[in-house]
């Protein structure tokens, strides 16, 4: 059935065809409890929309339930009677991820609304209040933190604060240290990486491992990581796909609408038979750590060499103007199509601060930051203003749209947009410049 839950001191409508929960749970009838077994269906997650139509993904009770105590146990010293914090809406599969932590014997305590009001610290002001012990949000989060100058250490008791993790996409260097300088000196931080194909990480934090910045410690236990090229071989230096080479308990079960496994083997299974291939371009360190350099189906080619987006991002951080970018390939040379060789150059669209004009001087300043601080390749062949990025429900960029939008292409999935006003912007912005 389809269960209605209202928010709390609120009376809500219950449609027709639906119930709401206390006659789910039958009132004060006692609730009967009944074994299955361990590929019973639990939920049904979405991935987000970011690379194509979304996926409903059917996860098993056992494989995402051991995957999550595993994680939250060994990986983020969960114990009884702590108190865990993850930013996050139902919608994205870090609710699912911080609810099981209460089979840890732990507490769980659930935000709803934007984590930056009445004020950019908000959320650690709940921290002090529930003296969280895992403080859960994203890099995006901490990044803008930064940016704005913001100083939680000075106005919040967070002693009890012993994790924070961050996830959602690569935590820069620069995001390591304001986290070590301006959160917490004593504390764990945890760059972790998964996704909602596996409900859980494929790397995340190691409590007794050192922590390096810009770096994720280590693969979650029991996972075959490896980093591919392009020919299945696996990569000991540089960057290469991130595949996992055994069978995780977490994968899905199946796809929703999917009975014969046509679009699951197609989404994972068809670059490296036997073998899941994730989507991440991923560099082993020599630390034994992992960096991620972003989606490869996002990456930059200039000159047919691949290089991640997130290195032009970390250098972008250093320009104070500059709220967040989008790094992407335009497509140079013959025509789309034609069958023939093209090459790229890269684009960067920049949202900038209130009051932020993109000047001559602004465009140097960017120019001279991304090959100080990733290397004259990187440096972005066109730079425009927009007035925002296409984001999904979940607030994942979507670079792809992007890319569509600066190559001249319709974009797809619109629909997953939490903010699809923006792509008409952006396409008078490019067009602005055009025109220029």
């Amino acid at each position: 059935p389809t269960v209605v839950l209202p928010y709390p001191g609120l009376r809500t409508t219950v449609p027709d065809g639906t119930t709401d929960w206390d006659s789910f749970l039958g009132g004060e009838a006692e609730v009967t409890l009944r074994n299955l077994p361990f590929d019973h269906p639990l939920y049904v997650l979405f991935s987000s929309g970011t690379t194509g139509t979304p996926k409903a993904m059917v996860h098993r009770s056992g494989g995402a339930l051991i995957t999550h105590r595993k994680e939250l146990t060994l990986h983020c010293d969960v114990r009884p009677r702590d108190v865990v914090f993850y930013f996050t809406t139902c919608g994205w599969m870090m609710w699912n991820w911080q609810v099981s932590a209460l089979s840890c014997g732990a507490t769980v305590v659930l935000y709803d609304g934007s984590p930056v009001h009445p004020h950019a610290t908000a959320l650690f002001e709940v921290a002090e209040r529930h003296a969280v012990t895992l403080f859960g949000t994203s890099a995006r989060y901490l990044h803008g933190l930064a940016a704005d100058g913001a100083r939680p250490a000075e106005r919040y008791d967070l002693s009890r604060v012993r994790t924070v993790t961050s996830t959602g996409s690569p935590l820069s260097p620069s995001g390591f240290s304001y986290v070590y300088e301006h959160i917490k000196r004593d504390v764990h931080l945890a760059s972790i990486s998964g996704g909602t194909d596996i409900v859980g990480c494929f790397m995340l934090g190691v409590p007794t491992l050192p922590v390096y910045a810009g770096e994720i410690q280590r693969p979650g236990l029991g996972v075959d990581l490896a980093a591919y090229d392009e020919d299945g071989r696996p990569v000991v230096t540089g960057p290469g796909e991130l595949v996992c080479r055994q069978p995780l308990p977490s994968m899905p079960l199946r796809f929703a609408g999917d009975p014969s496994f046509e679009r699951y083997l197609g989404a994972y299974f068809s670059t490296y038979p036997g073998v899941w291939r994730h989507g991440d371009l991923i560099e082993f360190t020599a630390h034994g750590g992992i960096v991620v350099h972003g989606r490869s189906d996002a990456t930059l080619n200039p000159g047919g060499v691949r290089i991640g987006t997130a290195e032009v991002y970390r250098a972008v951080e250093s320009v104070p103007e500059v709220v967040e970018s989008a790094a992407v390939g335009r497509k140079v040379g013959p025509a789309l199509g034609s069958g023939e060789s093209s090459d790229e150059e890269v684009w960067l669209l920049v949202v900038l601060r209130e009051g932020s004009r993109l000047t001559p001087e602004l465009v140097q300043r960017i120019k001279g930051a991304v090959r100080e601080g990733a290397s004259p390749r990187h440096v972005p062949r066109v730079i425009v203003s927009v007035p925002g990025l296409p984001r999904t429900r979940s607030g994942k960029p979507m670079e792809i749209a992007v890319s569509r939008l600066v190559n001249g292409r319709p974009v797809e999935n619109a629909e997953v947009m939490a903010n699809p006003e923006v792509l008409e912007q952006i396409a008078a912005a490019l067009s602005a410049r055009a025109d220029a």
